[in-house]
């Protein structure tokens, strides 16, 4: 995956995010990882207040997101409209989860922005992240937002490295990605729209577009046919999976 392919435009629709603005001015979507509580307590005061309810200090929530009891949570946050945020999850603030999202148990975030209607629903730790719009992790696949020895975690694009300055990077993850069950997304790993990660993966580096990462030395592209026949009968939309 080269560099140009990792683009916010080639990554994510950021139509599909109340944190827009945020993008605005940036090339690569893990530049505004360190921007992302400030954007919050700038944007927060300005959403309407009959649509939001502000909790404490710097915590904005939409009136028919659902919020479980038993969650905790710390801004500065916003939860947009019809966001699910399901029992004893960890919200740490800098979290922004879009309209429809769904953050389910036991889950622990920390400075992301998940698009709507991406889907965050069991035993996951996401963290100095991105995920697209409808972006979905299995049950306990999780972003490892630090290396073993500290350093500074790079980008690994088949055009060079990318050191992005930064001791905290989890992952990117583009609109419409799949990542299996107890996967981990190592420091910097970012994985290209509509692509499907194995379960029980270890990820690191850059995964095409519309591929499967089944490990590190197989990653295979995905191909849509127009037509396929099945049991005799034409059908739209099959899948071809070719090397």
């Amino acid at each position: 995956m080269k560099l140009e392919q990792m683009t916010i435009k080639e990554l994510l629709d950021t139509s599909h995010t109340i944190a827009e603005r945020l993008f605005d001015g940036h090339v690569y979507p893990w530049e505004v990882l360190p921007n992302i509580r400030a954007f919050i307590e700038e944007m927060g005061p300005l959403l309407p207040e009959n649509e939001y309810k502000k909790i404490g200090k710097n915590i904005w929530i939409h009136k028919n997101a659902k919020i479980a009891p038993t969650i905790a949570m710390g801004g500065p946050m916003i939860v947009c409209a019809k966001a699910e945020v399901r029992q004893s999850a960890f919200l740490r603030g800098g979290v922004i989860i879009g309209e429809g999202a769904v953050i389910g148990n036991s889950c622990e975030l920390k400075n992301v922005v998940i698009f709507d209607g991406a889907q965050v629903p069991h035993f996951n730790y996401v963290g100095d992240s991105i995920l697209g719009y409808k972006a979905h992790m299995g049950a306990g696949a999780v972003t490892s937002n630090v290396k073993s020895d500290r350093s500074l975690v790079c980008v690994h694009a088949e055009d060079g490295d990318v050191t992005t300055g930064f001791k905290k990077f989890g992952a990117i993850l583009g609109d419409g990605v799949e990542v299996g069950c107890n996967s981990v997304l190592n420091p910097g790993a970012v994985i290209g729209k509509n692509s499907n990660v194995y379960p029980l993966s270890s990820v690191r580096g850059c995964v095409p577009a519309d591929s499967i990462y089944k490990n590190q030395t197989e990653i295979v592209i995905k191909e849509i046919r127009e037509q396929e026949e099945t049991d005799g009968e034409p059908v739209k939309g099959g899948l071809k999976i070719v090397k």
